[in-house]
């Protein structure tokens, strides 16, 4: 239920506080130059996208605070952008070190895996390909991979909602990754739900909003049947990207807060 009664009420929250889309629709226009670039300069563009992965690991920790209580007063009535800017700068250190915090351990666990991968690829070399490599030892390099995979998709369950515990509760980083594993324990069925309905979704937002650098790449417009790359061409795909993501980005980190609440009523 909890599933069902936090998307009831997420619709009408933006609808009375569309404010809450500005956030938003800032951070993606910061992403429209990048995405323009692409279809101008790709190799460019790909030093852009690492300056703006530099620039959002900085800013991130003020948007997401900021969002959240956003969302938290959206629910409830009327919100503003002060109540992000407030929110984001109080909640800064404390969301910034767990996001860290989390970093470290997906880089650990990737760490894991490709030495995992390397040392496979190095041992199917050695015995002369995949026809000469010994099953039961390639069985073994991928059951191991599947198990890190699946311990960091555990990991990131669990503390999906320190953000929220942070914000909503005014916890410090540890002690907002604790609550996050406590409340997702305690409702984890309700949390399944949630997690697959939003994977569902992101998946397929995410598969439309990754289409417009595909579509917009020099060798893509000219592999494809695809308008030539023009201003008005390259114009319309940034609305509709900006569009797109601004609608899903607001909807569901409204939906978020609104799940965590319930759970936690």
């Amino acid at each position: 239920m909890a599933v069902l009664n936090a998307l009831r009420r997420t619709p009408g929250a933006l609808r009375r506080n569309p404010v809450v889309l500005v956030p938003i629709l800032v951070i993606l226009l910061v992403q429209v130059p990048q995405l323009a670039l692409q279809a101008v300069n790709p190799l460019l563009s790909s030093v852009v996208s690492l300056g703006l992965t530099l620039v959002f690991l900085v800013v991130l920790p003020v948007f997401q605070g900021g969002l959240i209580a956003m969302a938290d007063e959206a629910l409830d009535g009327r919100t503003s952008l002060q109540m992000f800017v407030d929110e984001g700068k109080a909640n800064y250190v404390p969301i910034l070190v767990a996001y860290l915090a989390l970093v470290a351990v997906n880089f650990a666990l990737g760490m894991v895996a490709f030495f995992i991968v390397l040392s496979g690829g190095l041992f199917v070399i050695g015995s002369g390909g995949l026809d000469s490599a010994n099953i039961v030892v390639l069985a073994v390099i991928g059951l191991i991979v599947a198990v890190v995979v699946l311990v960091y998709l555990v990991a990131l369950f669990f503390v999906q909602f320190y953000g929220q515990a942070i914000v909503l509760e005014d916890r410090g980083a540890v002690d907002g990754l604790k609550r996050s594993v406590s409340v997702v324990r305690q409702h984890l069925v309700s949390t399944l739900g949630y997690t697959i309905l939003v994977g569902l979704f992101g998946g397929v937002f995410g598969g439309v909003l990754g289409v417009f650098p595909l579509l917009l790449s020099p060798r893509s417009a000219t592999a494809l049947p695809i308008p030539e790359l023009s201003l008005p061409v390259v114009a319309v795909a940034g609305l509709i990207f900006l569009a797109v993501g601004t609608l899903f980005g607001g909807f569901f980190g409204v939906y978020s807060v609104s799940f965590y609440r319930e759970l936690t009523a």
